[in-house]
């Protein structure tokens, strides 16, 4: 079977449960109020995508290869990016409920996470150098032996990063988040 070529679409309220997504290659499509929620998309290629108000929870992405892709207002729980094909993996976040995800040994250097909720995604020996988390609620989010190295956290809040056991030269960091790097030590900052 041959795989398809769709270029310059856009798909709008298709619940692809009950539809499912045809496997082959999207290039610049937008995909808006879409539901991928417990959808197999697994080895479909989405080039220069933009995925709005969509939910994508625990989609079953198994070699799927996200390139340059958007994720804007969506919904996007318990999805393991860890499956997806790593070459050019590129993604951007906005808006987007991020949930217990995760990203586990992924590079996913200069990543921007804007006005997330991430609450127990985990980043175990993720590459995030140079990633951007602006206004993102990093609650029991898991960072160990990762890449934080000139990433951004100034407007970031809830998180907890032990120096000591990820890399996180040159990282910015606000005063305010001093806490969520001392938290192992058990101590009062005021």
């Amino acid at each position: 079977m041959s795989k398809i070529y769709i270029e310059d679409q856009v798909f709008e309220k298709v619940h692809y449960l009950e539809k499912p997504l045809e496997k082959g290659d999207y290039e610049n499509c937008t995909f808006i109020h879409c539901d991928f929620s417990d959808a197999d998309i697994s080895g479909i290629l989405f080039q220069d995508c933009t995925f709005r108000d969509c939910n994508l929870s625990m989609s079953k992405i198994s070699n799927t290869a996200f390139r340059n892709v958007i994720f804007k207002d969506c919904k996007c729980l318990g999805m393991h990016f860890e499956y997806c094909n790593p070459f050019m993996f590129s993604v951007s976040f906005e808006n987007t409920n991020l949930q217990m995800s995760s990203f586990y040994q992924l590079k996913i250097k200069k990543t921007k996470f804007k006005n997330c909720k991430m609450h127990e995604v985990d980043f175990t020996e993720t590459d995030l150098l140079g990633s951007i988390f602006d206004n993102c609620d990093l609650h029991a989010a898991v960072f160990e032996n990762t890449i934080v190295e000139k990433a951004d956290f100034r407007n970031a809040y809830n998180y907890s990063i032990d120096p000591e056991k990820n890399y996180i030269q040159k990282a910015r960091f606000a005063v305010a988040g001093l806490p969520g790097l001392l938290s192992k030590y058990n101590i009062d900052i005021e």
